[in-house]
This record gives C-alpha cells, sequence and structure tokens, in this order.
C-alpha cells in the first residue's frame, strides 16, 4: 500500500510515538510505501526525530501546519499537505492530532482518497474549556468525522465520549491501543539500582514517580497536599517528577511553601530513552491527570512491573483495574489519593502483586507490532 500519516507536530509525546512507530512497522514488516506529514515541532516537549529515531522514514515538513488557530495560516496548511498527498498518491491517509486530523481528511477527502482513517488520541474539547470554544472544536471534530471512513480510538472511553457528543456514529469507530516497544519496560528493574543512586534514594526509600508535563489539568496541585499527607504516614515516602513545562517554577514555590521540598524531585524534560530506567527506580507511578485519552505511562508503568494509582478520567480504567492492577480514585480526590499512595508505600508485597498482574495482563495488548496489524487490516477492510 501507499500510506500517508499526517500530524501536526513530531514532539516528544505520546500520539507522536504512536504515529512514528506505525510508520516504521508498515515499512518493515509489509514493505508498504509510507510518507510522514507533519509541521514544525514547536514547544518545550523536545523534538522526537532528532533523536536518530525515524531515520528510514519518508518525510514531507510542511512549515505551515502549526498548532494554534490562524485562518490564513491554516488556508496556506491544508493547500500544502493537499498538495503533497497529490503528489504522493497515497491508497490510505491516516491522520492524527487536532489541526492534522482535521486539515488532513479535508484535504484526502478533497482528493477522493479510498480510505481515510483518523485516530482520536485525546478529544480536542473537554470541560475545562469555555463553552464557545468547547461547541467549535466539537463541530470542527463532526464536520471532519463525515470527511472520513474510519475512527480510531486509542481507549473504549474515547469511543464513548465522542458518541456522546455526537461527533460521529458508534459503528464508525474501532479501539486501537497505543503501541509501544514493550522491551525496554520488561527490562526496567535491570537499571533500578544505578538509576536510585544516581538520585539519591536508597533502599529504604519508597519512590512514587508521575510522568508529565508540568502543565495545566496535569494534576500536581492535588498531588501536592495528598504528598503532604503521605510523608506524615510514610517518612520514607519520596516523589519524582519526570518532565518539565511552564508551572515548574509554581510547582517548586509551593512545595517550599508546604515544607515537601526535600521530598520532591524534578528530572526536567528527559528522552523517550531515560523513560524505562526511571520507572525501573520507582516502587509506584502516580497519575492524577484530569484528561486523557490512555496515557501512555499508565501501561508503561505496569508493563514495568509497578503498581498505579490514577484519577478515574476517560481511559484509565481500561487499565488501572482495582484490586489487580492499582488504584482508581475520583478525579481532584486528596485524601483518597494519599491513602492509597500511604497503602502502597507500607505494603511491599501489594506493590509486586498488582505490578506483577499489570505486567501479565498488558505486555502483549501494547506491543506495537500487534497496534500496527490491528491499523493495517483497517486498512485493508476500507480498500476491499
Amino acid at each position: 500500500m501507499r500510506i500517508a500519516h499526517v500530524i501536526t507536530r513530531m514532539i516528544v509525546g505520546g500520539a507522536q510515538e504512536n504515529t512514528l512507530l506505525c510508520c516504521q512497522d508498515l515499512i518493515r514488516l509489509f514493505g508498504d510505501d509510507v510518507l510522514l506529514v507533519t509541521g514544525p515541532s514547536l514547544g518545550p516537549e523536545g523534538e522526537l526525530l532528532t533523536q536518530g529515531r525515524g531515520g528510514e522514514v519518508p518525510l514531507a515538513l510542511v512549515p505551515s501546519l502549526q498548532r494554534a488557530i490562524h485562518p490564513w495560516r491554516d488556508w496556506q496548511a491544508y493547500r500544502a499537505v493537499k498538495r503533497v498527498l497529490r503528489g504522493f498518491q497515497p491508497d490510505v491517509v491516516h491522520t492524527h492530532s487536532a489541526k492534522g486530523g482535521v486539515l488532513g481528511r479535508l484535504a484526502a477527502h478533497a482528493l477522493r482518497v479510498p480510505a481515510i482513517v483518523h485516530t482520536v488520541h485525546g478529544a480536542p474539547f473537554h470541560p475545562y474549556q469555555s463553552a464557545a470554544a468547547r461547541n467549535l472544536f466539537r463541530w470542527c471534530e463532526a464536520y471532519a468525522a463525515r470527511r472520513c471512513h474510519a475512527l480510531v480510538s486509542v481507549a473504549d472511553a474515547m469511543t464513548d465520549l465522542l458518541v456522546d457528543a455526537g461527533v460521529a456514529p458508534r459503528a464508525k469507530f474501532t479501539t486501537v491501543y497505543s503501541g509501544m516497544d514493550v522491551e525496554p519496560f520488561l527490562a526496567a528493574d535491570e537499571h533500578r539500582q544505578r538509576v536510585r543512586a544516581e538520585l539519591g534514594y536508597t533502599d529504604q526509600h519508597v519512590v512514587i514517580g508521575k510522568i508529565a508535563r508540568l502543565f495545566h489539568l496535569k494534576g500536581h496541585e492535588y498531588l501536592i497536599p495528598a504528598a503532604a499527607l503521605v510523608v506524615r504516614a510514610c517518612p520514607q515516602a519520596r516523589f519524582l517528577l519526570v518532565g518539565d513545562g511552564i508551572l515548574r517554577g509554581e510547582l517548586e514555590s509551593q512545595l517550599q511553601r508546604a515544607g515537601l521540598a526535600d521530598y520532591f524531585q524534578f528530572t526536567g524534560l528527559v528522552p523517550p530513552a531515560r523513560i524505562p530506567p526511571l520507572l525501573g527506580a520507582m516502587d509506584v507511578l502516580v497519575h492524577v491527570s484530569l484528561r486523557e485519552g490512555l496515557a501512555r505511562a499508565l501501561p508503561q508503568a505496569l508493563i514495568a512491573g509497578k503498581p498505579v494509582v490514577s484519577y478515574d478520567v476517560d481511559g484509565a480504567r481500561e487499565v488501572v483495574i482495582p484490586g489487580e492492577t492499582g488504584f482508581l480514585l475520583p478525579p481532584k480526590s486528596i485524601e483518597p489519593l494519599a491513602g492509597a499512595l500511604v497503602q502502597l508505600a507500607c505494603d511491599p508485597g501489594l506493590r509486586q502483586r498488582l505490578g506483577r498482574g499489570g505486567r501479565q495482563r498488558f505486555t502483549e495488548t501494547f506491543r506495537h507490532e500487534h497496534m500496527t496489524r490491528q491499523l493495517r487490516g483497517l486498512y485493508e477492510g476500507l480498500l476491499s
């Protein structure tokens, strides 16, 4: 097949890694002709393709394809994407992210591409926006959904959300979990002693990690007061925040005021290859974001054999199974969050049992080759 993937930007992120792995698998496993169409990787997250991971994937860079809404530039981006697709003549166009998803689907539809697919990594509309923004993004998604043949959700929760919002009928959706290279996560504990020593942790410390940008809606404002309760009950607890962002200075000030600065450590921005060793150094992963499709940190931690504590948002409940892989809590809750973390910090046997359950249940489900075979089967079905 000739398959074009369109995505707004190739920053370090879950949707981008998913897209890159799919492109690589289509070339390696099926011998397909693949083109990755993307805009510049603007933002503080770092650029995925500069880390030597995209080498064999042909790339078409569209400078005007950018995340921020800008009518004239977006019109230029639409025309540029359409021009690239016309030259490539794809059998399939598979789009990702909000801006790339809308413009890519409109361009492919105008060119009458035989199979047009869009993956919903996370809904662009959510309750924390203004009503005007939420309604605009919902309308854009519904308009673009009528101009593609299939929608892929990275979690059943994404399908439910978009169906309930009237974006598209349920029959148009297929759930395909976002694949990853699971082997480094299976080997995460091989790095445990070295990385803990580098970070200054001893065998007595229980390390509770969070992997997320230091950004709005990531829930750090709930973790900090919960951490105060945790360290009061378990002085051996330590918190490791992996990621960077605009809220770092504000969070550091909050920790100083709360007397928690000695219990928290910030890694800053790290390359994807650093995530498995850092998970190996952790004992528990906590996830308190208020909106995600299905955060990759959750299955990554489980495959690494670490239990997870998560707010019950979007697709989290599909991997965080109470009593089997972790704790699932009401969003914004603080005392229940602290209680779950204290329970895990004080019970190494519980940590091992839940982590082992997650690894056994989800390793094969999240292999990227499994994801790509499901997606290519979808392409074949549409083309036939």
